[in-house]
């Protein structure tokens, strides 16, 4: 992405937020490379990228879906967090982009502030774009973004398999939203609750009330 782009990208986020009262990433300074949460290495021409879902407690609990695409993280939030099972359509509202140091934070977002609250890396590892038109050619993540349909493998240490974001209107208020779901492949766990089975994080080993009461 161009850097002109990308601070246009991250403005929202930007501002959002006192960081001089929140320890969460403002993002890489003009000019310099940003860091992501992981590195990949895969053969030339499989388009991949860093994928992130943060449990979040603000007003109310969810979970943060993240995906890296064109310099930034890709966000929304879920409200009752990702399903192993297919036949479960979760929704997920779109936010603003993330920066990409965003991918590795965990703590408490001050009182007053935006977001405030603890939030708790649930889950990261990276994805393999599967998306693709109804000839089966190849879509890149921007365009399957902006056509409202993307399909993903992911590859972290909880969430495998294939996921789909769908786009669709909110038919209470209009606004738009989506729907994550599981793709039914040999990861698929219709029995299972993944959230409530395995809500540990994935970088301290912490649950979330453990972050609220350590306070940072």
């Amino acid at each position: 992405m161009d850097p002109d782009d990308q601070r246009e990208a991250l403005a929202p986020y930007r501002a959002k937020r006192d960081f001089s009262r929140t320890d969460e990433p403002a993002g890489a300074p003009e000019g310099a490379a940003p860091s992501g949460p992981a590195d990949v290495a895969l053969p030339e021409g499989v388009e991949t990228g860093a994928f992130v879902v943060q449990e979040h407690d603000a007003r109310r609990l969810h979970y943060d879906f993240r995906l890296e695409v064109d310099g930034v993280l890709k966000s929304w939030a879920v409200p009752r967090g990702p399903s192993t099972d297919p036949n479960a359509k979760r929704l997920a509202v779109p936010t603003e982009d993330h920066p990409l140091e965003y991918g590795g934070y965990e703590g408490v977002i001050p009182e007053g502030g935006y977001g405030a609250g603890p939030s708790l890396l649930w889950d990261r590892g990276t994805y393999i774009n599967l998306s693709h038109d109804r000839t089966g050619a190849p879509v890149p993540m921007t365009a399957a973004l902006a056509k409202g349909h993307l399909s993903v493998w992911l590859r972290g240490e909880k969430l495998v398999g294939g996921w789909s974001l769908t786009r669709i209107e909110n038919s209470r208020d209009g606004k738009e939203a989506w729907l994550l779901v599981k793709r039914a492949d040999a990861a698929a766990d219709p029995d299972s609750d993944i959230t409530v089975q395995r809500p540990r994080s994935v970088l301290s080993g912490l649950t979330l009330d453990d972050l609220r009461r350590r306070g940072r």
